[in-house]
């Protein structure tokens, strides 16, 4: 399993086939809430405090976890402001953890990514230029604007691009998966507000970098 902290409040853990298979859970188990997951995950935040200092004690937890198109997990940790004493206890091995889980095998004609505002897509795009040839991730990227949001679109997506699941880690740290990407694209076309055509990432770095 790999770490990383984030920031003060949120960490990314990625979890492999090998760590599933050590832990004796199989990928139907893991998208479900099964015990074995539970304790799973238990024992990550508890491995995440010793190895990072990433403390949940006494704090709401919300987990994500994405499934991976080569069979890894990523999982996005943030936590928020401690509970209340009268609300409900710390986190301990009785205490039931539910994940919101996502999974996606990146073969969508279109991808489709939300962010709550511009500076994020901006920040989005000055990280994913230290990817080597990343302008050829995607045959184009469109950003749109729709209901106060930021919609990144990437039309046809180089899945044999080397520093593919690179990128992908890149984007859920700063964008939102939608999902039935194709229709959302087409509801974009039809109803949203084009910002920056062609290639989009391109555009940000030279005109707002």
């Amino acid at each position: 399993m790999k770490f990383e902290k984030l920031n003060e409040n949120k960490i990314r853990i990625t979890l492999s086939n090998q760590d599933l298979i050590e832990k004796h859970i199989d990928f139907n188990s893991f998208m479900s809430n099964s015990i074995e997951t539970q304790d799973l995950f238990l024992d990550m935040l508890e491995e995440a405090e010793q190895r990072v200092g990433f403390i949940t004690k006494d704090h709401k937890i919300k987990i994500e976890a994405l499934a991976m198109a080569d069979g890894d997990f990523i999982l996005t940790i943030t936590k928020f402001g401690k509970r209340e004493e009268k609300e409900i206890p710390s986190i301990n091995k009785n205490k039931k953890i539910t994940a919101k889980r996502k999974s996606t095998t990146l073969n969508s004609e279109n991808l489709v990514y939300s962010f709550n505002n511009f500076d994020d897509f901006c920040l989005f795009s000055s990280f994913v230029e230290k990817i080597k040839n990343f302008s050829t991730i995607a045959k184009s990227t469109l950003l749109y604007t729709y209901n106060d949001k930021y919609y990144l679109v990437f039309s046809k997506l180089n899945l044999n691009h080397p520093y593919i699941k690179k990128f992908y880690t890149l984007i859920t740290e700063f964008g939102t998966y939608v999902h039935n990407s194709d229709l959302f694209s087409y509801k974009l076309y039809e109803r949203g507000n084009l910002v920056l055509k062609n290639n989009a990432i391109k555009l940000c770095l030279k005109y707002f970098k």
